[in-house]
């Protein structure tokens, strides 16, 4: 009797102190899951395919968490909100964003979270509340479909039946103006060939006209020297004898006036016409001497024609 009281009393306490150890063990795992992860709520204003209860959370390409619950908000259905569950050490901040992704190509889409700066605060202190909400971003899907949505929408505008008619138009235009300039074409070359024919002529009458007008030059500069060192003595010796003959007048003037008062008492008037003419003569030699081709030809010496 006493050898199975001790077998029970063993057995009864074995027994006991297992379910103590279960106890505890169940009382630390739950105790453990309740302080290591933190509930967010993730509201998305997009179709989120491919997303299931599961799915994996992403931080920076680091997986932190999970997805517990998807539902449609109540007040506006084209909302999806997430519920998902993150290890208490990840940085939620303020300025954390989440957005859908996908892992690959043909891989479930997921969670991605990204940003967070080290002087913004934790989302869990701003919002109290027991699932804070972390604020979205549009994703890569997301984009494409808007710009694709964008593009289709100015094709349809530049696609128009008032546009298609005008590029009719245009094209039938363009095909009516190269019909012409193609009927045209040995009428332009003929024009061209004879605006050719032109300049090649009027190159010619340039060197001539400018080949006479260096010999002209030529002659003129060789001629004009000697005539001007004649001119120049003639004008001195003229210059010479009106001041003799000033001279002579001066010195018999009373015997002249005397003696001839009625015909030489026009020689003075005749002495102040030459003198006239003997300045008038200068200036032409200082003319000549300056710029013999004005002066000779009227016009200004002719300058140098050099063909391009």
């Amino acid at each position: 009797m006493e050898t199975k009281a001790n077998y029970v009393l063993i057995g009864a306490f074995t027994i006991i102190i297992a379910a103590a150890l279960l106890l505890f063990g169940l009382w630390a795992a739950k105790y453990s899951s309740e302080r290591s992860w933190q509930e967010y709520q993730v509201v998305f204003r997009e179709a989120v395919t491919g997303l299931s209860v599961g799915s994996p959370v992403q931080y920076n390409g680091i997986a932190v968490g999970s997805i517990t619950k998807l539902s449609l908000a109540p007040n506006d259905p084209r909302q999806v909100i997430a519920r998902i569950r993150l290890e208490n050490t990840t940085p939620v901040k303020t300025d954390t964003r989440a957005k859908l992704a996908i892992t690959s190509l043909t891989g479930p889409s997921i969670i991605q979270l990204s940003g967070g700066t080290p002087q913004a605060p934790a989302l869990t202190s701003v919002d109290t509340r027991e699932a804070p909400v972390i604020q979205t971003a549009p994703s890569a899907l997301q984009n494409i479909t808007d710009t694709a949505n964008r593009i289709v929408e100015r094709l349809d505008q530049v696609l128009s039946d008032q546009n298609v008619a005008r590029i009719a138009s245009t094209l039938q235009n363009l095909e009516t103006i190269s019909g012409d300039m193609a009927n045209r074409e040995e009428g332009l070359q003929a024009l061209i060939a004879s605006a050719r024919d032109a300049a090649t002529n009027l190159d010619r009458t340039l060197d001539t006209t400018n080949g006479t007008i260096q010999r002209l030059d030529q002659n003129l500069v060789k001629q004009l020297p000697p005539i001007l060192e004649k001119l120049e003595s003639t004008l001195a010796r003229l210059d010479s004898a009106a001041g003799n003959a000033d001279a002579i007048l001066g010195e018999n003037r009373a015997a002249i006036n005397s003696f001839a008062s009625d015909g030489l008492g026009q020689l003075g008037p005749t002495l102040s016409e030459l003198r006239s003419l003997i300045r008038d003569l200068r200036q032409v030699s200082d003319r000549l001497e300056g710029n013999p081709a004005r002066y000779l030809l009227g016009r200004d010496a002719p300058k140098e024609f050099e063909p391009k």
